[in-house]
């Protein structure tokens, strides 16, 4: 366990927030460009399962699912580590000594899962080449961002991100770390035809569980049985993964992530974004999602 192992290393450490850098235009954390290379030669393996999503999309809820797949429904082995230490997430460089995801990918065998945030353009080539698997999870625009507006709040890694109606501005620019939620899921939504990437929607997962957790496994060709499936639907629950250790993210430590601030797991519902948008910022969101979205055939749901 990367942060528990080194955790005597940051007794007195202070967490400062990070400075942002751009890839092609796609603002990330400086420590992530500065390592560029070595994240763009990482090697994959064909066997290697990719879960990717934009940040606060249901990333963490599709690895426990696809963990809880290949390990045949064993939730002790799904228990053996975090998720961060489990499923290495390729670009983040934590600070030293903790591994970066690319060496703690580099340590283990394939077939690995492994985690990225990236936009499709900036995938390692090796995924594609390789022909890897990728589960792609997409969840609609507004509820990602008052998420991810709570998630940049608690979390130390990422940059300040000021007041609601700031940030508001600031998703809608595309100028959060990622880059634009558009130009995210219409990129990967466009690769789905000339790759293995099984698009999978939040929402759905919200609705019909037990249905997208099969497709899933009919993805990955794992044959369970109904019980199996089951057992992967109770342990991937909103409430179950909220009171798991190994996947709440509880065991950073809480001058990276202060979970009194906001939860790591705090909703998982669809519509909270009504919580928060005013009538303005609704109608500004109306007409830049028209906008943005012309000419594709991607519909998200907004309401439960």
């Amino acid at each position: 366990m990367a942060f528990e192992r080194n955790a005597h290393h940051f007794d007195s450490y202070v967490m400062q927030r990070p400075e942002m850098g751009r890839i092609m235009g796609v603002p990330l954390d400086q420590k992530t460009c500065d390592t560029w290379n070595s994240i763009q030669s990482f090697q994959a393996h064909p066997a290697d399962i990719l879960v990717a999503a934009y940040p606060k999309a249901g990333t963490t809820w599709m690895q426990e699912i696809v963990d809880m797949i290949c390990e045949d429904g064993d939730i002790m082995k799904c228990r053996r580590a975090p998720t961060y230490d489990r499923h290495p997430f390729l670009e983040v460089v934590a600070p030293e000594p903790v591994p970066s995801g690319l060496q703690l990918a580099e340590q283990m065998e394939p077939p690995r899962i492994l985690k990225t945030h990236l936009p499709v353009q900036l995938l390692p080539p090796s995924f594609w080449k390789n022909n890897c698997k990728v589960i792609y999870v997409a969840r609609n625009a507004k509820d990602c961002m008052v998420s991810y507006f709570h998630f940049q709040r608690m979390n130390k890694g990422l940059p300040d991100p000021g007041t609601w109606d700031n940030y508001f501005s600031t998703f809608m620019s595309g100028t959060v770390p990622w880059g634009s939620w558009f130009d995210h899921v219409i990129g990967w939504w466009k690769a789905k035809d000339s790759h293995q990437i099984l698009y999978i929607f939040y929402e759905d997962m919200i609705k019909n569980p037990e249905h997208e957790i099969q497709k899933v496994m009919s993805f990955l060709k794992k044959d369970l049985s109904d019980n199996v499936l089951e057992k992967i639907h109770q342990h991937t629950s909103f409430q179950a993964m909220k009171e798991n250790p190994m996947a709440n993210y509880s065991t950073i430590p809480s001058f990276v992530m202060d979970h009194t601030i906001s939860p790591f797991m705090r909703k998982g519902i669809v519509g909270d974004w009504k919580n928060y948008f005013s009538v303005a910022q609704d109608e500004l969101f109306a007409k830049e999602y028209e906008r943005k979205m012309k000419g594709t055939d991607l519909v998200f749901c907004t309401e439960q």
